[in-house]
Order: C-alpha cells, then structure tokens, then sequence
C-alpha cells in the first residue's frame, strides 16, 4: 500500500516544519512532473512565506530520502515524482514538452525477455520516448 509522502517523510526520521509539509502536500497532489519553480509557484499559493531557496532544499532532501525521484525530459528543466508511483513509462512530445504516461504490458514483458536473454534478472527500468503528434490526413 502506498503511504503518503508526508507519511513517508517522518517515517524516515525528516525534521517536517510546516513549510516542508506544504511542499509534500503540494508533491502528494500533483499528477504532472513538476520542476522546483511549479512547486514552488503551486507551494507559495498556499504559504506566501516560502522561499524558492526552500523549495530547492526540501526537494532535494526528498530526493536523497528516497520518497522522489528525478526526471529528465532532455529539456534542461530536473522535474520531480513520487517515488512510489505505480511504475510507468514517459512518452514526451518535444514540440510541447507535453508527457504523457503510460504502461504497455508488451513493453515490459520484451524488457524482461532481453534481460534474461542477456543473463540478468531485471530489477527495474526506466524508459522515455521522444516524438512528434502523426500529422492528421
């Protein structure tokens, strides 16, 4: 079962002030892959008082715990996501930087063939594709 990340966080032993529990709220409830600067504008709309330098910190003490993981969609910007999010792949559309998730049991189950094919037990992965929208006729 999935905890919570604030759950997670003082299960961990982290210090959680108050602005640090803002910013896991705000992380629990995204459903996108936001970078510092979305936490930090979607944080400072509940507590003004947040600094970005706060942001900055907290995110990545989180990351170092083990409770987010860090993305990059080749766009220069190091986003964030839950840690303990189903698994899933990225497909990303780099004309608009729109990601898209998605699982393919097709996908993992070649995965898992290569890796036996190859002598190993696969223990996780992590896949992005890159593409353009099919021009519609």
């Amino acid at each position: 079962m999935k905890h919570s990340i604030l759950k997670r966080c003082r299960a961990k032993g982290l210090r959680m002030t108050g602005q640090r529990s803002t910013i896991a709220e705000v992380l629990e409830e995204s459903h996108d892959h936001p970078d510092v600067e979305e936490l930090y504008a979607r944080a400072a709309a509940r507590d003004p008082k947040i600094s970005i330098a706060t942001v900055y910190r907290t995110v990545k003490l989180f990351d170092e715990a083990g409770i987010l993981d860090k993305v990059d969609f080749g766009d220069g910007r190091a986003r964030y996501e839950d840690a303990e999010r189903a698994h899933h792949d990225h497909l990303i559309d780099v004309k608009t930087g729109k990601v898209i998730e998605f699982v393919d049991p097709e996908i993992e189950a070649l995965q898992e063939r290569i890796a036996k094919k190859l002598g190993y037990k696969l223990t996780g992965h992590r896949m992005e594709l890159y593409g353009v929208p099919l021009k519609k006729d």
